[in-house]
């Protein structure tokens, strides 16, 4: 089942990019919303803290899911060096 691969990478890399914005906030020391907010989001903020937790346990996910995808580390590095090169662009 080819598809499946496709659909594990696809929401590997959904996860690993919600990675970034939750770590940046968490280790800055800013608010940032999470599912744990109280109120829920768009209103409510979670902790630094709770922001770091939440960017670690999406890394975690997103490399299980692409290493079950079997996504080769090349693509892997590929694509880490052109996120960062259009962040670097968007600043």
């Amino acid at each position: 089942m080819i598809w499946l691969r496709y659909v594990m990478a696809f929401f590997g890399g959904a996860f690993t990019a919600n990675f970034v914005p939750h770590f940046v906030r968490g280790i800055t020391g800013a608010s940032f919303p999470t599912p744990f907010a109280n109120p829920p989001p768009p209103v409510g903020m979670s902790s630094p803290m709770v922001n770091v937790a939440w960017a670690l346990f999406n890394l975690a996910v997103g490399y299980l899911l692409l290493r079950g995808a079997a996504v080769g580390i090349g693509l892997l590095i590929i694509s880490a060096l052109a996120a960062a090169a259009i962040a670097r662009n968007l600043r």
